[in-house]
């Protein structure tokens, strides 16, 4: 089972962020993340969208942390003044990927993390949507499942259309993927139980 880092980035809007955490619950993968990775994401999310209830969004953290075993990388920090990135900002999310073993780097800031300067390090950094859609190839049915429960989780009669549709916007080609999944489901009749089809 691969290990993998979410970056911030990923992590602010809401759906990727539920897919992600959902793709780690059901261990399709590790997923990792640190305190400041989730400091970035909810200091930017009070920043911008002070409609947000403070109380809620630090539940939202809370459950974060409880929903995977294990997920909080530390103890990384002392490899942040090793590393040489384009963006000094971002050597932290290459030291919890180091630190934790990771093979994935899951971001949306690819220039930040060029390919000759984590090759040496055996770590790959990929698009949210590059990793979904691989995850989807090899695993179609639990990622189906994934949007389908979360849409039951947001209740009021949503579908996992509503899911796919806003899931399209951070990883096109992966909801497209999905969709097809799940629109090939309602399509297939049900066969009869054997029992059944003996009579």
């Amino acid at each position: 089972m691969p290990v993998v880092v979410y970056d911030a980035n990923v992590l602010y809007p809401s759906t990727l962020r539920d897919v992600l955490i959902r793709v780690g619950i059901a261990q399709l993968v590790r997923a990792k993340w640190t305190e400041r990775i989730l400091e970035e994401v909810f200091g930017s999310l009070r920043a911008n969208r002070p409609d947000l209830d403070t109380a809620r969004l630090d539940r939202t953290r809370r459950l974060m942390n409880g929903a995977i075993r294990d997920v909080t990388v530390a103890g990384y920090e002392h490899l942040i003044d090793q590393l040489d990135l384009p963006d000094p900002g971002d050597r932290h999310v290459l030291a919890a990927a180091l630190h934790a073993g990771a093979q994935v780097i899951v971001t949306r800031n690819l220039r930040d993390f060029p390919a000759d300067r984590l090759t040496a390090w055996g770590v790959e950094a990929q698009h949210p949507d590059d990793f979904l859609t691989e995850l989807h190839q090899d695993h179609p049915d639990t990622l189906s499942g994934i949007v389908a429960a979360i849409a039951r989780a947001w209740g009021d009669d949503a579908k996992p259309d509503d899911v796919l549709d806003r899931l399209a916007v951070d990883a096109p080609c992966a909801a497209a993927l999905a969709r097809r999944t799940v629109e090939g489901r309602r399509s297939s009749p049900l066969r009869p139980p054997p029992a059944a089809r003996r009579r």
